[in-house]
């Protein structure tokens, strides 16, 4: 029991540094990761413990790939157009 009282301290932990760490995207895409890290060991212990199907797992991890790499696409895209990767000095209004 302990250890869901962990994951869940991590997501939250997690959460509050996502919405408070908001000078660069790297910073952010690196919260989003551990977001999705304590999720992924939260499915993994609920799965171990109920003993369900673990294919899921894969499906998971394989959709979190694919996030990251679209994160890394639009953050190297966002270094290119504007020279740096600071997100207060990008404007939704210049394209």
């Amino acid at each position: 029991m302990l250890i869901y009282f962990s994951y869940l301290f991590m997501f939250y932990f997690g959460m509050v540094s996502f919405f408070s760490i908001r000078t660069h995207i790297l910073m952010m895409l690196l919260m989003l990761e551990f977001l999705n890290l304590t999720i992924i060991m939260m499915i993994i212990n609920f799965m171990i413990y109920f003993s369900f199907d673990e294919m899921i797992i894969v499906y998971l991890l394989i959709f979190m790939v694919c996030e990251a790499v679209m994160g890394l696409i639009m953050l190297t895209l966002c270094v290119r157009t504007h020279g740096n990767d600071y997100f207060k000095s990008m404007s939704l209004l210049v394209c």
